[in-house]
């Protein structure tokens, strides 16, 4: 991988090919209005040899879901028998942070473009981040569900927030329209000892709603090996399995506790009575006790004031 600035070479520091990332910030250039990616793929030929089907290309593709935007270039084949090329960012389609992905499609059944395989790690392409790092933080799409770009929102018009977990980073969906004034609160600093409270309150609920549902989505996407032991999932999922089953199982080990919580999913004993340990261990990361009790002697005080 490498990027260009508006012609200028992309420093490799800001590069991270073991993370597969690249950082924009501060890059050398405080303004800039287009990078473009090179980007170089091996494909596994045998595989395609075999495999039934024919017109088999390599394409990249860039998305956005704060814009929903999207971009796609071919790749061509190299010499070496690599598939290689460019692909062009805009610094006016994208806000914070773009997935650069590699797609293989092909002709299937006589049906043009089928996808027939992927990358198996997506890139990321940071605009605000100055040091190339795959954080594993929630990402905050503010859209309006009601009338934005995003379709498959529209039957939540009348919720806060949704949280999706199901990509390779979980992302919160702020409603706009839901709550009048609730995005505002949420977006500033500082403001009246109200909205102060709002937003503790507010973010402290999103925060356990999300580390709920990721909870849900690691403990689904367990694999086992040969003799049906759980294999602890990587990236994200991981880290909040490590996180929360130790509250969810207290004094068990990690590798009984992933063993437990598995065979409760698969076989269906004791995953109800599993909620309320996981909505104890989300609470405690959202520090939903700590901020309530900050919010009850906040009103406590402003009440005996106006007494």
């Amino acid at each position: 991988m490498s990027v260009t600035l508006d012609g200028k070479p992309l420093p490799y520091k800001h590069i991270s090919p073991t993370e597969r990332v690249v950082a924009l910030h501060q890059s050398g250039r405080t303004r800039w209005e287009e990078a473009v990616l090179d980007v170089r793929a091996t494909l596994p030929e045998a595989e395609l040899r075999e495999g039934p089907w024919l017109d088999v290309t390599c394409l990249a593709v860039v998305t956005e879901k704060a814009t929903n935007g999207r971009s796609t270039a071919l790749l061509s084949r190299g010499e070496d028998g690599s598939m290689t090329g460019s692909i062009t960012l805009s610094r006016t389609a994208h806000l914070r942070r773009a997935t650069l992905s590699l797609l293989v499609v092909a002709t299937v059944d006589g049906v043009p473009g089928r996808l027939v395989g992927s990358a198996e790690e997506d890139w990321y392409v940071d605009l605000e981040e100055a040091i190339p790092v795959r954080q594993r933080e929630i990402e905050t799409v503010y859209v309006d569900f009601r009338d934005g770009p995003h379709k498959w929102l529209r039957p939540f018009d009348d919720s806060s927030w949704i949280i999706e977990t199901s990509g390779d980073m979980p992302t919160v969906y702020l409603n706009t329209s839901a709550v009048e004034g609730l995005v505002e609160v949420l977006r500033g600093r500082g403001g009246s000892p109200a909205e102060r409270l709002v937003r503790e309150l507010s973010a402290s609920q999103i925060a356990q709603d999300a580390w709920t549902a990721m909870f849900h989505t690691a403990a689904a996407d367990l694999d086992t090996d040969e003799d049906g032991t759980p294999v602890m999932p990587t990236g994200w999922r991981e880290a909040v399995l490590r996180t929360m089953l130790p509250d969810v199982f207290p004094g068990r080990q990690l590798t009984d506790a992933l063993y437990e919580i598995n065979e409760r999913r698969t076989k269906g004993f004791g995953w109800s009575e599993l909620q309320t340990g996981i909505q104890y261990a989300a609470g405690r990361r959202a520090q939903t006790t700590k901020k309530l009790t900050h919010a009850v002697r906040t009103v406590d005080r402003a009440e005996r004031s106006a007494d």
